[in-house]
């Protein structure tokens, strides 16, 4: 089979699963070329899978592929029609930096696909200004709206001027006014490109009925394709969200139930909820402002507005759960205190995502939320009885959480909210992403809590059908109430013809006019073959992460200032110096002999003499409380035997509780000992017994035998593997928390490039920490460098590039930046700290231990940092051990790349 230029995609046979869930099968389409494709359906029915696969970033695992007239599992035909391809991912500005500006990410993209400094001045200027996003090019993208988040990321999809342009979900939690802006650069965009396919999933079937052609899916399979009008025709239905109905399987369809019409609100004067000018600011940044309502006993509150526009946090401060900054919000007549547990007994929250405990069945969520509510046990029973049959989850109650269908796992999000019997019910997006018959059974569940038992609900939504079903709505933007009232009088004040329309009205007339969508082409990306390396996009990713840590307070912290901390932390705590060992003396004779004998400890730089005890009891006593490392205890008749020539006998206890200090201990005793013994046998006219050989010893490089000059060269050992190993990971892993490591899989960057990008602004900090380590070793420890300061250097550039090697090849296997930290610290420490030289010698361990110090390269550094301070080496003394890092630091890289994915599975 082989692609055909008339069409721009071709599947056949592709499945798709995640462990045990099924996303794609048996999926056979054919999508042609110049055409607006929409797919549509609820979240979890494969619509995202199918266009990853087609954009490339996830790997096929059964079936065929084809786009451009190319197999998409053939990396080299990856490689090349990336560059015909742009793919904006599911999630507002899930691929795009957070902390660097409009301009930034602009210009970042731009270089991913070879444009140079004069194209990126013609097309950059040109496609913000066509989304009005041009006043804002310096603001921060975690800054920025939802609308403008989309925008942005439509036009780093722009840039390279694609064929085909693969946008899933771009407009979901969109305000109206942004998504018409939307549709109509697209709609721009399609008459000066002819040519172009979009293809576009989506949940809202307003928006579905612009599309030339549809996809509708549903549990992993296609339900029907063809243009809007042919499928409402085939399914006689008047619009395409009855036409998604009438086409679901049989059992679904039979079992569903149309919403009856709407009830009028109960005519209960008490007020529930009644906020008066609530306003909560972070930092500089106000979240909401100036927000004032009422919402009464049983009934049905809706608030509209964007993502960011303040409605979550609203909501918040309304349950208890965030204090307000200003203004005050009340429930039924009492203030709300976030701290008042008394409160939020009164109210049930419903988060916007899915927050309940995914590992735990259906059942175990409802009774560990009865628990923590206080449940009698008798009560809990029953009312989980009653709730999992009010919501239909008997099928399910045994199932993980996790494993459920979405619209189930909202059910038991409002049975475990509703658990308690609260007056108030809070619920933030309730119905996002649910597919329209599930949305219609959660709404049959409001309408039964609020018309019949009088609970009072307060949600927010994007769907403006559903707000037609509150009875009074509030329209929120940046942190505003706009207007509120009912549906029906919103509409009229606006004269407009409807909720929607209302909305967007209220949003115009507040608009500046550099905000309208007018799409000025910008001249065409220069087409060039995408190289295998390239030194520019390497740097794009260098020039991108300096940026990111530049811009995020805690990191730059951590990596600048974690490693001095750690110097003075272990380079004034780790000796292996054994002095002034504190003793005390049991002297029972008190002659001129045995206070003579003593001398021979109280002089010596090694001990310090503590008070005498009264008696042996309290020595004992003094030693097992750890005060005292060893006593001496001198018996009555040792001056006596002295004079007349016997051997007296000395009783010396050393606290054994630590091996080795307790044997450093003992020599320094027998040393002091044997030092009185000589002295009194020359004294008596004695000599010693002739030696062979006369044994003089020396010590060369450390005379003074302090440890302060190995320890500290070994600590920049240790320091300079642990923090920059523990923050390239971090750095790594973060773009797989974010979303951003797709653009390494739907852009030309090559695997390497990605690392080696990530990695050089990592060592380029860990050698500043170098040099301010060497300057606080030389001067604030007084260890002086005798050897060659350029092997140490050049030691040092290698052994951090090592170190940060081997942060990527940690990162390739980890998903978190937590277990990032945690694989990266633990594995760099214990192998650099046991392994290096620096606790034991190589050459004293085993055959395995050998092997491990041998293949990871905190020992070659050892040598070459005690060497060059104590030893006075040059670069030709540890040429071997910098060749042997040179070595280590390609092998942890290929490593790294070989691990690194670079589709998502």
């Amino acid at each position: 089979m082989t692609g055909s230029p008339a069409l721009a995609a071709r599947l056949a046979g592709v499945s798709h699963r995640y462990r045990r869930a099924v996303a794609l099968e048996g999926i056979d389409l054919e999508l042609p070329a110049g055409e607006l494709i929409g797919f549509v359906g609820p979240d979890g029915v494969g619509k995202s899978t199918l266009l990853a696969l087609v954009a490339g970033a996830r790997r096929i695992q059964q079936g065929r592929v084809e786009v451009l007239g190319g197999d998409m599992r053939r990396a080299t035909h990856r490689r090349e029609v990336c560059r015909r391809i742009a793919y904006m991912p599911q999630g507002l500005g899930r691929n795009l930096y957070p902390t660097l500006s409009i301009r930034e990410n602009l210009g970042f993209f731009a270089r991913l696909f070879g444009q140079g400094r004069e194209d990126r001045a013609a097309r950059i200027p040109a496609l913000l200004a066509a989304t009005g996003l041009a006043p804002f090019a310096r603001r921060p993208v975690a800054q920025l709206s939802g609308g403008m988040k989309q925008k942005l990321g439509l036009c780093c999809a722009l840039l390279h001027d694609p064929d085909v342009l693969i946008l899933d979900e771009p407009t979901t939690g969109v305000d109206p006014l942004s998504r018409r802006h939307f549709w109509e650069i697209i709609a721009e965009l399609r008459a000066q490109r002819p040519g172009m396919t979009v293809l576009v999933s989506t949940a809202y079937f307003d928006e579905a009925e612009r599309f030339d052609r549809l996809v509708a899916m549903h549990g992993a399979r296609i339900l029907a394709e063809g243009t809007p009008a042919a499928i409402k025709a085939r399914t006689g239905e008047p619009t395409l969200e009855h036409a998604f109905v009438s086409l679901l399987p049989a059992h679904i369809r039979e079992a569903h139930r149309e919403l009856p019409p709407h009830e009028p609100p109960p005519d209960d004067p008490e007020v529930a909820i009644d906020a008066d000018g609530l306003t909560r600011r972070f930092g500089d940044f106000t979240a909401v402002e100036d927000v004032s309502f009422t919402i009464h006993r049983g009934e049905v509150f809706g608030f509209i507005g964007s993502n960011g526009c303040g409605k979550t946090t609203t909501m918040k401060m309304l349950a208890g759960l965030l204090p307000p900054t200003a203004g005050t919000a009340a429930l039924f007549g009492h203030t709300v205190d976030a701290r008042d547990v008394g409160t939020r007994r009164r109210v049930g929250f419903m988060s916007q995502s899915f927050s309940l405990y995914t590992e735990l069945t259906v059942r175990q969520n409802l009774v560990l939320h009865a628990r923590l509510f206080h449940l009698p046990r008798a009560t809990a029973q029953a009312r989980i009885a009653a709730l999992v049959e009010r919501f239909g989850l008997a099928a399910h109650l045994d199932q993980p959480a996790e494993s459920v269908p979405l619209g189930v796992r909202q059910r038991l999000s409002l049975a475990v909210a509703v658990i308690h019997e609260p007056e108030v019910l809070i619920l933030d997006e309730p119905t996002s992403g649910v597919d329209p018959v599930a949305r219609d059974e959660f709404w049959a569940l409001l309408s039964d809590l609020s018309r019949r038992q009088g609970v009072t609900i307060f949600l927010s939504t994007h769907f403006m059908a559903e707000a037609e079903r509150c009875d009074r709505v509030a329209l929120m933007h940046a942190g505003r109430v706009l207007a509120q009232g009912t549906p029906q009088r919103i509409a009229a004040d606006a004269g407009a013809p409807d909720l929607e329309e209302a909305f967007v009205a209220h949003l115009s007339a507040g608009e500046d006019a550099g905000e309208k969508a007018h799409l000025a082409r910008p001249p065409p990306a220069a087409a060039s073959r995408s190289p295998l390396f390239s030194v520019k996009r390497t740097l794009a990713q260098s020039y991108r992460e300096s940026l990111e840590i530049a811009r995020d307070p805690m990191r730059l912290v951590f990596a600048i200032l974690g490693p001095v901390l750690l110097m003075f932390v272990f380079g004034l705590g780790v000796t292996f110096d054994i002095e002034r060992v504190a003793f005390a003396v049991l002297d029972a004779d008190n002659t001129a002999e045995s206070r003579a004998y003593l001398e021979n400890y109280t002089e010596s730089r090694y001990f310090e003499q503590h008070a005498a005890p009264r008696d042996a009891s309290q020595m004992e006593q003094r030693l097992r409380s750890g005060e005292l490392r060893f006593a001496v205890e001198v018996p009555p008749g040792f001056g006596r035997d002295m004079r007349a020539g016997r051997v007296p006998q000395v009783l010396v206890q050393v606290d054994g509780a630590f091996p080795f200090r307790a044997q450093s201990v003992a020599a320094y005793v027998e040393g002091a000992h044997g030092a009185f013994v000589q002295r009194l046998l020359r004294e008596r006219g004695v000599e010693r017994l002739p030696a062979p050989a006369d044994l003089e010893m020396r010590f060369r490089y450390n005379q003074d035998i302090r440890s302060m000059f190995a320890v500290v060269p070994g600590i920049i050992m240790i320091i300079l593997m642990l923090i920059p190993a523990v923050t390239t990971a971090m750095g790594v892993v973060r773009e797989k928390e974010l979303g951003s490591i797709t653009n390494l899989y739907v852009t030309p960057t090559t695997g390497i490039e990605f690392l080696l990008g990530k990695q050089l602004p990592y060592v380029a900090i860990a050698l500043v920490n170098f040099a301010v380590l060497l300057l606080l070793t030389v001067v604030f420890f007084h260890v002086p460098l005798k050897g060659s300061a350029a092997a140490l250097t050049a030691g040092a550039v290698l052994y951090v590039m090592a170190a940060t090697a081997f942060g990527l090849v940690v990162s390739s296997f980890v998903r978190t930046q937590i277990a990032a930290m945690f694989a990266a610290a633990i594995l760099a420490s214990l192998p650099t700290v046991q392994y290096s030289g620096f606790m034991l010698p190589v050459a004293s361990m085993s055959p395995d231990a050998q092997f491990i110090a041998r293949i990871f390269p905190p020992m070659y550094f050892e040598h070459v940092s005690v060497g060059t301070f104590t030893k006075a080496l040059g670069l030709a003394d540890v040429a071997t051990d910098l060749a042997a890092l040179a070595i280590i630091t390609v092998a942890f890289l290929a490593l790294a790349r070989a691990l690194l994915r670079t589709q998502e599975r």
